[in-house]
């Protein structure tokens, strides 16, 4: 059996970008996110026999193909891989740190840990080579495209894959990603991730806002300039520890992001980044596509503990999660 272990993330700017071409119409457009020690396992063996079987938590399937794994909702995420790469019948386990539903990427890391574990495991008689990090990602943001039949981005592939602070700009050709000289230690005293209680569907959102950027509407096109403006201050805040700057820039990204369609802000969000705000919070902003899921904030050290209270009188669910500089670990 291998053992593939990835990271979810906490966006702190510029998501949404990510999705081809949305960046590529906003020069310089970046999304820059840090890797969360909230893992995401995946264990993968031959099967005993010619099944193929899942099994997450206390969920248990199994089909005789690919293809009929595919058709299980259960089962979509291995099958759609398996079918990919053209594997053997595989028995897979699935678990995650991060809430069903959280907004930190926890999906789109298991399907770069699948193919990590599906390389390492049977790469050379599969004729496959271990892939770079970007042609995973590549190949991991097109399969999940193909699952869920929506256009998806990158952002949530590399720091699963990489681990740290990352600034992945949009540039023609290609991203750039970059890992940011970034204080891990000092970041994860002030970053606190709260969990909002609602679960999320960042690629309805997403498809919304894409399609009324790509329609060239004057007022989407403004929020998403703002996003990008604030996401692209971020690199040189972080990496000179200017976290109040940091923080400040998330709330900003927001206060953008928000509007840029119905859902995205909802009450319970909003009490969320107010109760922040008014504990001493530099600012912050949702993960992910909004509409629910966690939310990360940027703050004092010596507020945290009343901060992370305050969120919590105010119903969210504040996670053990600290930035994590490690790449994706196989054993």
């Amino acid at each position: 059996m291998v053992t593939a272990r990835a990271w979810c993330r906490a966006d702190l700017g510029g998501g949404t970008l990510d999705i081809w071409p949305l960046g590529l119409l906003h020069p310089g457009a970046r999304t820059v996110n840090v890797a969360l020690d909230l893992a995401v396992t995946v264990r993968l063996r031959r099967s005993g026999d010619s099944l193929y079987r899942v099994r997450q938590g206390e969920t248990s399937v199994e089909a005789a193909t690919a293809a009929a794994l595919l058709a299980q909702p259960e089962g979509a995420l291995v099958g759609v891989v398996a079918e990919a790469l053209d594997l053997p019948p595989i028995e897979v386990t699935l678990a995650s740190d991060s809430p069903r539903g959280g907004g930190l990427g926890a999906s789109s890391a298991m399907v770069v840990a699948l193919i990590a574990a599906a390389e390492f495991e049977m790469g050379p008689e599969l004729g496959r080579s271990p892939s770079s990090a970007a042609e995973r990602a590549h190949l991991a943001r097109d399969l999940e495209a193909r699952l869920m039949s929506l256009p998806t981005g990158l952002q949530d592939h590399y720091p699963a894959l990489l681990g740290g602070v990352l600034d992945i700009e949009q540039r023609p050709g290609g991203e750039r990603v970059r890992r940011l000289d970034v204080d891990l230690e000092r970041l994860g005293a002030s970053l606190l991730v709260v969990y909002s209680g609602m679960s999320h569907f960042s690629a309805g959102n997403n498809w919304q806002v894409v399609r009324r950027r790509l329609d060239g509407e004057p007022e989407i096109t403004t929020l998403f300039a703002g996003i990008a403006e604030a996401a692209a201050a971020l690199p040189e805040a972080l990496e000179a520890g200017d976290f109040a700057r940091a923080g400040a820039l998330m709330g900003r990204e927001w206060s953008f992001r928000r509007r840029l369609a119905d859902g995205i802000s909802t009450p319970v969000l909003e009490a969320l980044v107010a109760a922040a705000g008014a504990s001493g919070a530099w600012g912050g902003k949702a993960c992910g596509a909004g509409g629910g899921g966690c939310l990360a904030f940027l703050c004092p050290p010596e507020r945290r503990a009343d901060v992370a209270a305050a969120l919590e009188a105010a119903g969210g669910r504040v996670l053990p999660a600290r930035p994590v500089g490690a790449p994706l670990r196989l054993s």
